[in-house]
């Protein structure tokens, strides 16, 4: 029988299959590390045919519980995410204790973090980027990109666009290691006092590149986030374009009820 019906309405026996693999994962009836039963145990243990087996593991797989290795099926991940704090992650504390807002979140989550760097230059300002730090579009900034682990696993890129005129006489910032406090806390140094930083963030499933570049499955869900970094001057001195795997980070925002 391809349905069962609950409450009126028809659920998919895929769906059905794949919500009761998603709890034994979320239950540790499947550890991380464990291999998923394959195609034929499954359609053993279920009565079904082998297309309603594979369509429940891609739902499955988009969970962002496991991930499907070649010649070895799918493997239960051991990736539990990193907590992002909207409110406390950029505090000056932070940057003044010498910790960037990555490591500072992974040394609270108990992770073992890595940050390694991919490219630091000038670059031709996009359209997008040069608007958010208006600037001409084709004007020189500088780049800075960085590819982030978490217990040896790819969890995030992210490239910070900086105007040439602010980091031209702040040499930490050509320099793979800033300094500890990381680049905001080099800014602040040379007289860039923050005001605030602003986010936006949308869910978008991963690009082929993007899949590979972050270990995922294919389809895996990813969220692109952007945020700029404004002065008390009120001037964008940093537009950081970042990547993430959907699975590794939980966001948590404090949002004020009064004026």
């Amino acid at each position: 029988m391809g349905t069962a019906v609950g409450g009126g309405k028809a659920v998919p026996r895929y769906v059905q299959i794949a919500d009761e693999i998603v709890q034994q994962i979320r239950a540790g009836v499947l550890k991380p590390g464990e291999l998923v039963p394959s195609e034929s145990e499954l359609v053993d243990r279920y009565g079904v045919a082998g297309g309603t087996v594979r369509k429940a593991m891609a739902e499955v797989r988009a969970s962002g519980l496991v991930e499907t290795r070649h010649g070895k099926g799918s493997i239960v991940k051991d990736r539990p995410p990193v907590r992002h704090r909207s409110s406390d992650r950029f505090r000056r504390s932070h940057r003044q204790g010498g910790k960037a807002a990555y490591l500072a979140e992974s040394a609270q989550s108990g992770a073992t973090a890595k940050v390694s760097v991919l490219y630091i230059g000038p670059v031709e300002a996009t359209e997008d980027i040069a608007a958010r730090l208006d600037v001409e579009a084709g004007t020189q900034v500088l780049a800075r990109r960085r590819l982030y682990f978490r217990n040896g696993t790819p969890v995030e890129t992210a490239t910070s666009y900086l105007p040439w005129d602010v980091v031209k006489d702040i040499p930490e910032l050509f320099a793979e290691n800033p300094g500890g406090g990381g680049i905001y806390a080099r800014l602040e140094d040379h007289g860039h006092e923050f005001a605030e930083f602003v986010e936006t963030l949308q869910a978008r499933p991963a690009s082929k590149a993007e899949t590979s570049e972050l270990a995922l499955s294919p389809g895996a869900p990813v969220v692109h986030l952007v945020r700029e970094a404004v002065t008390t001057a009120g001037r964008v001195v940093e537009v950081c374009d970042t990547l993430m795997a959907a699975d590794q980070f939980v966001f948590s925002y404090r949002i004020p009820a009064a004026d």
